[in-house]
């Protein structure tokens, strides 16, 4: 049995199911090239499912992070994936599994290095 006012509800106190969006800017640790970025973000999906977890779940998370924000909500909510935290750097499955998605996976750092 679950409790309504758990962390894992899908839904917030409203009762409407949490929504999706964009993580706030910040900064990487150290400047970044985009090149550098893309090759950060393939060894993290590809080491990904094996930190625990379900395949398909990584795989929706995965999608979703890739997609705009009414796409990966669709996704994320068809996946039976639960939001902690609505930028997606925290959810769960329904099976209470924790996933943590780093910041970089989700969107630019503002100290992204642009050449030319």
């Amino acid at each position: 049995m679950g409790c309504s006012g758990s962390s894992l509800d899908k839904q917030d106190k409203s009762g409407s199911v949490r929504k999706i969006r964009k993580p706030k800017p910040w900064k990487f640790p150290r400047p970044v090239t985009w090149s550098q970025l893309v090759q950060m973000r393939d060894e993290f999906w590809d080491t990904a499912p094996h930190h625990g977890g379900k395949k398909e779940i990584w795989d929706a998370i995965h999608a979703a992070a890739e997609a705009d924000i009414e796409l990966a909500q669709a996704i994320i909510n068809s996946a039976g994936v639960i939001l902690h935290k609505p930028d997606m750097t925290v959810c769960y499955d329904e099976g209470g599994t924790k996933y943590e998605i780093p910041r970089y996976v989700l969107s630019e750092p503002t100290n992204l290095i642009q050449l030319s």
